[in-house]
């Protein structure tokens, strides 16, 4: 082997190893994220905020919804008959996961909710509810991380889109036998309300997109 052939495997070599260093890079740094769902305030004029921190492949989170509302529109078919419609005060829970890679994750999720029922065009209060009940959730969850601007030298670089796909099937629920059973003053007849799943359409599914900002940590 020449000696030009030598220092150019040589320096091919040094290329390949500071590309596969830079492209494993996110299995050790730490970050923290600050995220906004975005269904929550247009499907259910309420409101989600998510926090998570990064220790290499590991994170964990905390998310909060607060306020939604669930108008004649979204509620199961049986409750529209009822003229009830529902307002989840808080949706709350943490989440424990991995990444596979720098761009998704998966995580074990325990979540608590709290379903109120009111009839539709009522004020919602203590005096106007017809029945409420908690609910406790643990499922999994798959999750993105998406920077368009990674590359960025600026503010940018931090911005951060995460869609979500997520299973949270309810464990337990203080809603004895899972339905409640009234005299509807509507249709003036016995109805009864259902255990209600805590995602999309009220089933055990959740999918979602938030928005928000990355911070790196150095070190």
């Amino acid at each position: 082997m020449t000696q030009l052939k030598k220092i150019l495997l040589i320096i091919s070599m040094m290329i390949a190893a500071v590309v596969s260093t830079q492209a494993q890079t996110w299995k050790h740094e730490k970050r923290a994220n600050i995220l906004f769902g975005l269904a929550q305030p247009l499907l259910a004029s309420g409101f989600n905020i998510e926090g998570n921190y990064i220790n290499n492949r590991f994170i964990v989170d905390y998310s909060h919804g607060a306020s939604l509302d669930f108008g004649s529109e979204l509620v199961p078919d049986y409750l529209k008959e009822q003229h009830v419609v529902v307002h989840e005060p808080y949706t709350t829970g943490f989440g424990i996961g991995y990444r596979l890679k720098e761009w998704i994750n998966i995580r074990v999720e325990p979540k608590w909710h709290k379903f109120e029922f009111y009839y539709d065009g009522e004020p919602q209060n203590e005096n106007t509810e017809i029945t409420s009940y908690k609910t406790f959730s643990l499922g999994l969850g798959v999750y993105g991380a998406y920077q368009p601007f990674k590359n960025k030298k600026n503010f940018l670089k931090g911005l951060l889109i995460a869609p979500s796909v997520r299973f949270w099937p309810t464990i337990s629920s203080s809603l004895e036998g899972d339905a409640f059973t009234y005299f509807n003053k509507v249709t003036c007849s016995f109805e009864e309300i259902k255990l209600l799943q805590p995602g999309s359409g009220f089933t055990p599914l959740v999918i979602n997109i938030s928005v928000g900002y990355s911070f790196q940590f150095k070190g």
